[in-house]
């Protein structure tokens, strides 16, 4: 594993402890080179999911882009880095759940897999990933979609 800090690839692995449900391994490691500290992860790969965009093309899942989009929805709330990567996978087993193990989901289908788990963890970070998802032209498409926590 390279090193975040100094680049080199030799390094040595502190503890080692399952994580997610036992879909994950979580690593400590340290750089024998500059001993740095850092948590690599390790997770099953899976089939290799294919989302189906509303256009028709197809786009390779990537964990990365999910991320990066709920840490927009949730940028300045008061959630960890953890709290978020079990976000992401409680999304992915959602996704798994919804029989996407096929191969393949909807985009539409996988955003609203989104909006389901973002209700109960943050109620701003829902309505900001609607108002993305679901393209709000005006105010009062914010104020129907708020009805939600009524």
């Amino acid at each position: 594993m390279r090193c975040p800090a100094c680049g080199h690839d030799e390094d040595r692995v502190l503890d080692s402890r399952p994580a997610r449900d036992g879909a994950a391994i979580r690593r400590r490691r340290e750089c024998s080179s500059c001993q740095t500290r850092f948590t690599t992860w390790e997770y099953i790969e899976g089939t290799q999911l294919t989302v189906v965009k509303t256009d028709g093309g197809r786009e390779v899942y990537s964990r990365a882009k999910l991320a990066r989009g709920l840490e927009r929805a949730l940028v300045k709330r008061s959630h960890t880095e953890e709290q978020i990567r079990e976000l992401v996978a409680r999304i992915e087993r959602a996704i798994l759940a919804s029989g996407a193990a096929t191969g393949e989901i909807s985009s539409s289908e996988l955003g609203e897999i989104v909006l389901e788990e973002l209700r109960s963890f943050d109620e701003v970070g829902y309505i900001r990933f609607a108002s993305v998802y679901r393209r709000f032209q005006d105010v009062r498409e914010f104020v129907q979609e708020l009805k939600v926590f009524d």
